[in-house]
């Protein structure tokens, strides 16, 4: 198929398009990772996003059933230098090509990403229209401008899951292929779910967690009375899409959790939106920092880490007259990690479970329980 994409800056290009036809809307970011891109482009987060993978040859392992974060892609499309269709994996089922099209996505290739990635670095995001069906600049451009923008929409209650289930399942042990599960230990964790990736519950069951997952609008009243009555031991804050400001409800939600003293972890958006909740507004970034190979220094113990990161937004510097800054990123020295004074909390901007990228993030699970 031909494709054709209208950028915002008035960059209008044409190329090679896999997937799903139609005319697809979102705001372009890149991403850095070297593998991984099946979890990359199931992760919930991207939800209204296309992704612009730096890694020139996308899809030469193709697609497995036990990669995804989640089981519905979010992510408006992505953006590929090489397509290759023919894959070579023990695991895979099917061709990157055919699971956009099973998920009503579109993928671009045969791109210059490398002048994308570029001028995003450049430029900051960028809203694009990318569409088989029409071909004219003038009309494309019209529509982007008449579209809606990311810090616009409550994609959290998009992709949250309806009705509240547990999840019972660890990580993927690949010696034995099987899911990994330890010894319980006798702590249940809500988790309230903005977009949770899978192998962030496949870990907090992997420390011995019993976990709950909640949909994005559950009620703290619900949550502190199960707590109250032992029923759960601490709440979960899980990543998620889009601008954390907009999410005033949830926001709401999380200052009453604060007050009932509930231990909680907070990851990514669950990070954002609790320094949103103490009253420290988070501020959006020129680019985002996307990848598996962002250096976090640990300031506890002075270990650098290095870790993956999916991110548009940061918590102030201001956060730490109520929270002791835990870790820092080295490429742009943000908060990374607080741990919070006065209540038993701890969150992280990064993705501690790995998927897709290093291990050296791990222990926060362990902490968490610890906290518990």
């Amino acid at each position: 198929m031909k494709a054709y994409i209208y950028i915002e800056n008035d960059i209008f290009l044409s190329a090679r398009a896999c997937g799903a036809n139609g005319t697809f809307f979102g705001e372009l970011v890149f991403n850095t990772s070297l593998t991984g891109y099946q979890e990359i482009i199931s992760d919930p987060s991207y939800a209204g996003q296309f992704i612009v993978f730096s890694m020139p040859e996308i899809g030469v392992v193709g697609v497995n059933d036990d990669d995804n974060e989640c089981q519905q892609m979010h992510a408006s499309g992505i953006i590929i230098r090489e397509l290759s269709e023919c894959f070579s994996n023990f695991r895979a089922k099917e061709n990157l090509s055919s699971y956009l099209k099973k998920h009503q996505k579109i993928g671009l290739y045969e791109v210059d990403t490398r002048f994308l990635v570029k001028m995003i670095r450049d430029c900051g995001n960028l809203r694009a229209v990318i569409s088989t069906e029409i071909k004219d600049k003038e009309e494309l451009k019209q529509m982007l401008v008449n579209s809606a923008k990311i810090d616009e929409v409550n994609y959290v209650a998009q992709v949250s899951t309806k009705n509240s289930y547990l999840h019972q399942k660890g990580v993927w042990n690949h010696e034995i292929k099987s899911y990994q599960s330890i010894k319980k230990s006798n702590k249940k964790v809500a988790v309230i779910d903005y977009g949770v990736k899978e192998n962030i519950l496949n870990e907090l069951v992997s420390v011995g967690l019993e976990v709950e997952v909640f949909p994005h609008n559950v009620k703290a009243k619900e949550l502190i009375e199960l707590f109250n009555k032992g029923l759960i031991h601490g709440v979960f804050l899980s990543n998620g899409p889009g601008e954390p400001k907009i999410l005033k409800e949830e926001i709401s939600q999380i200052k009453y959790l604060i007050q009932a003293k509930i231990p909680m972890l907070g990851i990514c958006l669950g990070h954002q939106l609790l320094s949103n909740a103490f009253g420290y507004e988070t501020y959006k970034m020129k680019f985002g920092q996307h990848g598996a190979n962002h250096p976090v220094i640990n300031l506890v113990n002075n270990f650098v880490e290095i870790t993956a990161q999916n991110h548009n937004y940061n918590v102030p510097e201001e956060i730490s007259e109520v929270a002791t800054i835990t870790h820092r990123n080295l490429f742009g020295d943000n908060v990374e990690g607080v741990k919070y004074k006065d209540y038993p909390i701890i969150s992280v901007q990064h993705h501690p479970e790995s998927s897709s990228g290093p291990h050296e993030s791990k222990y926060i699970f362990k902490e968490f329980l610890e906290l518990l």
